[in-house]
């Protein structure tokens, strides 16, 4: 069967940082910074995407073109009758359970989008943005019409194909998602009181250095930031040719990734401090404190709109590639065309997506591990669990069963001066961390 490739380096480019660039970087980032210290957290994050992040980056993406093939199917090419095939499986896994409930969330930001383009949230409503997002997300079907739209929209751009669909989606959606994020932060700049929170994004209180979680913080932060472990920088890579370079292109990724995030904390904290909001506000931060803010803003309906349309593009970037992950197994393994795997591996995460959403209401009283709902296990048992395990195999992998100028050839680091720090980081200080970071999330350390 003929595999698809992209039509260029740079709809590669795009395409893999419209997966890193997703909710994780507006929404995730902002609510973590905030409750760790904002400035000293940036600066270990930062760290933390060069110095992990991005050698991970290029280590998955290299495993994918070496072996042109999906997340399980490179692991039985490049490691034939081992058993590092099942870390495949994980990545199939995570996708699934990840895209779940991440598509539920992403319906919230569209159903706001359109509230904003109708002009229902130009003014605050009379129960209050609070009490009106509990009622939203706790009925039993408007949120899932709003979830099987965005699943829609993400099966439609999947199944038309890599060139047509992904890589022709991300290069519009970047571009604009860009031009809307340095709009929002320009914007937030002239708000009264702004630079209160340039100053906690970017002046950092090292006092919160003294506690450990901080940097664990920082370093699952710029992990998941990056779609490291899932198998979507896999997938993406078994579609590039022996011919397009790596390295540059993953430093270019995981550059611009955490650009992403920073813009999107200078959109995000000026506005908070000049609302005198605590930027500790958790994941309510997004969907209940900025309305309010943009409600006593000047233009602040506006705001709103772009606001949504960034988050809601950011979204559908992320949930593309997650799909693909599941899509490309399953064209390779049954022999489907990518039509019927991606309507398919759809319905799939759409129904994964029913329960998630009705744990928020309908089935609030199923607990499942630690007395959590539906959607937060999911989210721990992928985010916590399925993609550390990923991400450790795969510095495993090519830190140890690959030959040092095996593993050298494959990320086309064979005549760089930085080849055996990659190397030193791959092979031991990577490892070491992601399970420090999965020791963390598990509650153990």
């Amino acid at each position: 069967m003929h595999r698809e490739s992209w039509a260029s380096r740079l709809g590669f480019m795009l395409a893999a940082m419209g997966s890193a660039v997703g909710l994780g970087n507006i929404w995730r980032f902002s609510y973590v910074a905030g409750e760790n210290g904002g400035g000293a957290f940036l600066v270990i994050y930062l760290l933390s995407v060069l110095i992990i992040g991005v050698p991970l980056l290029l280590t998955e993406v290299s495993i994918g073109r070496k072996a042109q093939s999906d997340v399980v199917g490179s692991y039985q090419k490049l490691a034939p009758r081992k058993p590092w095939f099942l870390v495949g499986f994980l990545g199939v896994g995570s996708a699934f359970l990840i895209l779940g409930f991440y598509s539920v969330v992403a319906g919230w930001a569209l159903y706001y989008l359109w509230n904003y383009l109708n002009g229902q949230f130009f003014v605050e409503p009379a129960e209050g943005y609070g009490a009106m997002f509990e009622a939203f997300t706790t009925t039993t079907y408007q949120p899932l019409l709003w979830h099987g739209l965005f699943m829609a929209i993400t099966i439609f751009i999947v199944l038309i194909g890599v060139k047509k669909g992904i890589e022709l989606a991300n290069k519009i959606f970047m571009p604009v998602l860009a031009i809307l994020l340095l709009l929002l932060a320009a914007y937030s700049l002239t708000l009264d009181g702004a630079m209160a929170g340039m100053e906690f994004l970017f002046r950092p209180d090292w006092s919160v250095l003294n506690d450990p979680s901080v940097y664990l913080a920082a370093l699952g932060q710029a992990f998941f930031s990056l779609s490291l472990g899932v198998g979507t920088m896999m997938t993406y890579g078994s579609y590039l040719s022996s011919k397009d370079r790596l390295p540059g292109a993953t430093v270019g990724i995981g550059l611009m990734d955490t650009l992403f995030a920073v813009v999107s904390g200078i959109v995000i904290f000026p506005a908070v401090f000049a609302f005198n909001v605590q930027p500790d506000s958790g994941p309510g931060l997004v969907f209940i404190i900025l309305p309010d803010i943009f409600n006593q803003m000047p233009f602040g309906g506006i705001v709103g709109t772009v606001f949504f349309l960034a988050l809601s593009l950011a979204a559908i970037s992320s949930s593309i590639s997650l799909l693909e992950v599941p899509v490309a197994y399953f064209i390779r393994v049954n022999s489907w065309s990518r039509r019927v795997a991606s309507i398919f591996a759809g319905i799939i995460i759409f129904v994964l997506g029913i329960g998630a959403s009705l744990g928020m209401g309908t089935l609030a009283g199923v607990k499942l591990i630690g007395d959590r709902n539906i959607m937060d296990t999911m989210d721990l048992i992928a985010s916590n669990i399925f993609l550390p395990i990923g991400g450790l195999a795969m510095a495993l992998f090519i830190g140890w069963q690959f030959k040092k100028q095996e593993a050298f050839e494959a990320t086309d680091l064979t005549h760089s001066p930085l080849r055996h720090v990659w190397y030193f980081v791959v092979r031991f200080l990577a490892p070491v961390i992601i399970l420090l970071i999965f020791l963390n999330s598990l509650g153990i350390i």
